[in-house]
């Protein structure tokens, strides 16, 4: 994947063929209406969706790019399946509920056909790409250019006749093994795509490019790596729960799963506080009347040793009045455990984008929380100590508020730590879309300014009362247009704008932007 992302970096096209045992073949391409680093971003999303998948292949389509591996089978050219191909329809009906229905349903079903029949002709004359917007129908077609022209024709042909079932939906897409059409009463693509300034090289030229490459050895260096890397965990796991149990048995963070189970009542609903990618979260009382919180850890999947390795090395080391405080561990029980102190609040994203517990949330508590949130950061990244601690997930949900709402920073899973004399660790990307810096996503290259990036996203989020969303008509584009045209104060969250117009907000604006527009070095 690495080499395929790095034929992305330039190209809306990429494709490989391991001449293995079993072979191997993977593709990638991004719709034409991208430019070079939406591209990027999409085909970094789909890269982390890739570990849902295996070991078995994958066809992964977002609105946006397109990512297949698949073994034993070169499907570069197939354009259709009549096995995986599938249509998804809007739940919208497009067609409002009246009198008149059967008529707008019979107008608004002649406005699809026209569209996709149009968008799919541009696309056969401009080389697999083409939109079209008519009579309140907007349509994209894109094939991949491993396709040759009368291949593409198959595709498009097959997909515009299965998404116009889904009239009178108000939106449609066809996704095929080698296209992908929609339609919508929406504009979604994006401004300036044109059919005619389509800007991709010839499908000749990309199989003369590929051909020519340096695919067989790339690929089989990675395939050895893989087999290797999978032996090579295996024994770092349990060396590394062989350091924990010594570790335990020496400082006095060990309690006994016994005791954890019949304080969380067998784990019980009613005491479950919160789920996250790395397990479950539930309130536990231990037998001197201590209120805890008790990580249970999903135990069966590769990932959970460093997990659990992460929270404890790391974070048993560390103590902030901002960050969780962690108090122990289970590691002989059927699943592992973490114990933290317990944060009666929870998360601040459950007030913050709660229509109601939002209104409790005043302008100075806000701000104490970005202040605080910043501490507890500049901790982490050594500002009490030598270490450096990356946390790689910043966010409101790992944000927990105790019973003065002072912000305290939880769920180190996926923490890395960097030695003082390195300037970035180059890793695995993880997180959350949304908060992840661009740079992080598209190079893989981690620093502190990843946390930095996201903490921005915090601060903007914090002052909006509103969720960023990771892709289109984003909160930080929004705040940014409103910055420009010096009305920052529409941004504001009404239940605070009148409290805090004359005291801190564009300065949290600018500290949040210049969090945001940080670039790695």
């Amino acid at each position: 994947m690495k080499q395929l992302s790095n034929q992305m970096n330039d190209n809306h096209f990429a494709s490989y063929h391991l001449n293995s045992t079993p072979p191997m073949y993977g593709l990638a391409q991004c719709h034409e209406d991208l430019d070079q680093t939406d591209c990027l971003l999409c085909h970094a999303e789909a890269r982390t969706r890739i570990p849902r998948c295996l070991p078995r292949s994958a066809r992964i389509f977002l609105d946006g790019c397109f990512l297949r591996y698949e073994y034993n089978r070169d499907f570069f050219h197939e354009s259709f399946s009549p096995t995986f191909d599938t249509v998804n329809c809007s739940s919208n009906n497009a067609t409002t509920v009246d009198h008149d229905r059967n008529i707008r349903m019979i107008l608004f079903g002649r406005n699809v056909d026209h569209a996709v029949g149009n968008v799919t002709s541009i696309a056969l004359r401009r080389n697999g790409f083409g939109v079209v917007g008519m009579d309140g129908v907007y349509a994209l077609a894109q094939c991949w250019e491993s396709l040759t022209p009368e291949e593409c024709r198959q595709c498009l042909q097959n997909a515009s006749e299965t998404v116009r079932r889904c009239v009178p939906n108000d939106e449609g897409r066809a996704l095929n093994a080698g296209c992908y059409l929609r339609y919508s009463t929406s504009r979604f693509y994006n401004e300036g795509a044109d059919s005619e300034g389509h800007h991709g090289y010839s499908i000749g030229v990309i199989i003369s490019i590929v051909s020519a490459s340096s695919a067989f050895v790339t690929l089989s260096v990675s395939a050895a790596y893989a087999i290797y890397a999978r032996l090579s965990k295996r024994k770092r796991e349990l060396k590394n729960l062989s350091r924990i149990s010594k570790r335990f048995d020496r400082s006095g963070l060990k309690f006994k799963y016994e005791t954890l189970e019949k304080a969380t009542d067998y784990f019980s609903p009613s005491r479950k506080l919160g789920q996250g990618g790395a397990g479950s979260v539930f309130m536990g009382i231990l037998p001197d009347g201590r209120t805890v919180a008790v990580k249970r850890l999903i135990y069966n999947t590769r990932q959970w040793v460093d997990d659990f390795f992460n929270e404890v090395n790391l974070i048993s080391i560390i103590q902030h009045k901002n960050l969780v405080k962690l108090l122990g561990a289970s590691i002989e029980g059927p699943e592992s455990l973490l114990v933290y102190e317990y944060v009666p609040n929870k998360s601040l994203d459950q007030f913050l984008f709660d229509e109601e517990k939002s209104k409790l949330l005043n302008w100075k508590q806000r701000f104490d929380i970005i202040s605080g949130t910043a501490e507890g950061l500049a901790h982490l990244h050594g500002g009490g100590s030598h270490i450096r601690i990356i946390h790689r997930d910043i966010k409101c949900s790992n944000v927990l508020l105790d019973e003065n709402l002072n912000p305290k920073i939880a769920d180190f899973g996926l923490v890395r730590c960097i030695g003082t004399e390195k300037s970035h660790l180059s890793t695995g990307i993880a997180g959350t879309l949304g908060y992840m810096a661009p740079e992080y996503l598209i190079r893989g290259q981690l620093s502190e300014k990843a946390d930095v990036y996201s903490f921005g996203v915090l601060v903007i989020e914090i002052v909006c009362g509103k969720k960023n969303s990771s892709f289109t008509k984003s909160l930080l584009q929004t705040v940014w247009t409103l910055y420009k045209s010096n009305a920052m104060d529409e941004a504001v969250d009404p239940c605070i704008r009148n409290e805090c117009l004359q005291n801190k907000p564009p300065v949290c604006f600018k500290l949040g932007y210049c969090a945001h527009k940080l670039r790695f070095s």
